[in-house]
């Protein structure tokens, strides 16, 4: 049974904003346009940004008083979603960021999952959309296992319990009792606090009714930087929490290893190489498989594409400095 109007909770869109001048208007605008027939507020954490981000904010914000702004000195992301949270007045918090496209029954579809389910979290599906032939590429990596692992946001599937999901729709009572984000994790912070979640008695429910386009990187450069710092960030989180580390975290790091290993050893023994030159061979058998449907040039890149993931990750995790560990 879904709630009357007068029993919706209020929301509070929570954003953390870090130059977005060219984008912020219409994310904002966005979220104003939501059918949601209950109280609706949108927070934004202003970074220290490097454009015009403070003054289109601000332009906003005295457009609508149901904008609100609140400072993210540091400009971290983990630090601004807290400022966020300190300064909102709902019942529910819903995350979405600068890039982020909702539809626009995102919040009502959300917030009557939540309240079926009795869930402390509810989130989607991370629609990665691409325009350009790389974006493209990347797109169909970010959808399919061979580039992310099975998780169900990036991937699809039932509805369910998860152990994280996309963005997320919170009740505050949910944030308050684990504390929020930890600010420790300028990465993973919404797996680490999803985990959290679950550990105090909660439960983080995946929907494939709630859909996110999200937009990939644009360079080989940018992915890998990306990807680095996710593998990186998430050996830290497996330090903090042990026995989060599954098989399928452990996939690219071993598969750098043993590539490595293998590549050094044939320059001694050659049959050696029948290694690196079969993961060379699944790539591109994969990336021919995942992107079907594709331009011809974008079906050429995915190989590239799905192998900057792999070592990236693979790379962070087992470069990840033990001084990151708090």
């Amino acid at each position: 049974m879904e709630p009357t109007t007068d029993a919706l909770p209020a929301v509070s869109v929570i954003m953390p904003i870090l130059n977005e001048e060219r984008h912020l208007r219409d994310a904002v605008a966005m979220i104003l346009a939501q059918d949601y027939a209950g109280p609706l507020e949108v927070v934004l954490a202003l970074g220290p940004s490097r454009d015009r981000t403070d003054e289109v904010a601000a332009q906003v914000a005295n457009a609508d008083a149901r904008v609100r702004l609140v400072a993210n000195p540091s400009g971290r992301t983990p630090d601004a979603l807290n400022a966020a949270i300190g300064a909102s007045t709902g019942e529910v918090i819903v995350r979405v960021d600068g890039h982020a496209e909702i539809p626009d029954d995102y919040i009502s579809v959300a917030v009557t999952e939540l309240l079926r389910v009795g869930a402390d979290n509810v989130g989607g599906i991370m629609d990665a959309q691409g325009t350009t032939t790389f974006e493209r590429a990347v797109a169909a990596a970010m959808r399919s296992p061979l580039g992310v692992g099975s998780s169900r946001f990036h991937t699809g599937g039932s509805a369910g319990e998860a152990d994280t999901v996309y963005l997320g729709v919170f009740r505050r009572s949910a944030l308050e009792r684990v504390g929020g984000y930890d600010s420790h994790f300028a990465r993973a912070q919404d797996w680490e606090m999803n985990h959290r979640i679950r550990e105090t008695g909660g439960t983080v429910w995946f929907t494939p009714d709630l859909k996110v386009t999200y937009r990939p990187r644009a360079t080989v450069k940018a992915l890998a930087k990306q990807y680095f710092h996710y593998g990186r960030w998430r050996r830290v989180v497996a330090r903090h929490h042990e026995g989060t580390i599954n098989p399928r975290y452990l996939a690219p790091p071993t598969m750098v290893a043993v590539a490595t290993a293998a590549t050094v050893a044939g320059f001694f023994w050659r049959p050696a190489w029948a290694v690196p030159a079969a993961y060379a061979a699944g790539v591109v058998a994969g990336g021919a498989a995942i992107s079907r449907g594709e331009s011809p040039a974008t079906r050429a890149v995915t190989p590239v594409v799905l192998a900057t993931m792999h070592w990236s990750w693979g790379v962070g995790f087992l470069t990840s400095p033990r001084r990151l560990t708090r």
